[in-house]
């Protein structure tokens, strides 16, 4: 999939789908819940009201600069919490490669936050080492997110994604750790987005009088957007979460600003009495 804002493409490259078997992160999008906002179906539900969610990244071209926002999960991985998660064997390389991204094109990776599933292609297996995936890119982290991963990194759950996909690219000496509203270039910008994590940051991309936002994890799945108050399983502080959620939302409803997930795919977001909802391109 790719979409345009400007002269800046974006191409969505996808590691992962599911539908359904989404509880664990939104235990309250029950499939009764769901099946009450028919305007998520068909593009982010089904009928019987199950979630439509990926794992991927976005490739963002902009006149100078190719970047690749969030790296997924990434093969060879051991002690991630979910099973299914630790020795994949995807060929998500090759699909990136044959969409016309060879690794050794990229110039930038930009992490909108460093969960599991955001930053596992930072890193690739080599002869028993992890090492950049990117390997002539410079690795973007927002500082405050680091250093919360960083002084946290000793809990199990934490050290192993740490470990294995952030450590190795500081210690390489690829990173640039930036603060939450740094502008990356004359189109790309970060907006302090916490609540997901301690430092989670959106990407707002602006180009030729169009715009363009990049949510990260503000929401899992656009049902966050008729329910605020649905926050994540995963989400580090959820009351801030929410606040996040109807000031960010609030901010690009109504407008023409291309929307796009780090979970799902584009749209427009509008203004549904106190809440939202998400209007699919092409719906």
């Amino acid at each position: 999939m790719q979409w345009k804002v400007g002269r800046v493409k974006i191409t969505k490259v996808v590691e992962l789908e599911t539908v359904g078997s989404t509880r664990f992160i939104l235990p309250l999008a029950t499939n009764d819940e769901i099946r009450k906002l028919p305007w998520l179906i068909p593009h982010f539900a089904t009928e019987e009201g199950r979630l439509k969610m990926s794992i991927h990244s976005l490739v963002v071209e902009t006149p100078t600069r190719r970047i690749v926002v969030d790296t997924g999960l990434g093969n060879d991985k051991q002690g991630r919490g979910v099973p299914t998660w630790n020795n994949r064997t995807t060929p998500f390389l090759e699909t990136m490669t044959a969409a016309g991204f060879a690794p050794d094109s990229i110039d930038t990776v930009l992490c909108t936050h460093l969960h599991v599933d955001h930053v596992g292609w930072n890193t690739k297996l080599v002869d028993g080492q992890w090492v950049p995936t990117f390997a002539k890119a410079r690795y973007v982290f927002g500082r405050t997110e680091y250093e919360h991963w960083r002084d946290h990194s000793i809990e199990p759950d934490k050290a192993a994604v740490f470990g294995d996909s952030v450590q190795p690219i500081i210690d390489a000496d690829r990173a640039d750790l930036i603060p939450s509203d740094h502008q990356l270039s004359d189109e790309i910008s970060m907006i302090p987005t916490p609540g997901h994590s301690p430092g989670h940051m959106s990407i707002l991309i602006k180009s030729d009088g169009k715009q363009g936002l990049l949510t990260g994890d503000v929401a899992h799945h656009p049902c966050q957007m008729a329910h605020l108050d649905w926050s994540s399983t995963a989400d580090s502080d959820q009351r801030q979460s929410a606040a996040t959620r109807a000031e960010l939302f609030g901010r690009f409803a109504d407008t023409e600003t291309l929307v796009i997930g780090g979970h799902f795919s584009a749209g427009h977001i509008r203004r549904d009495e106190d809440a939202f909802r998400f209007v699919a391109l092409g719906s």
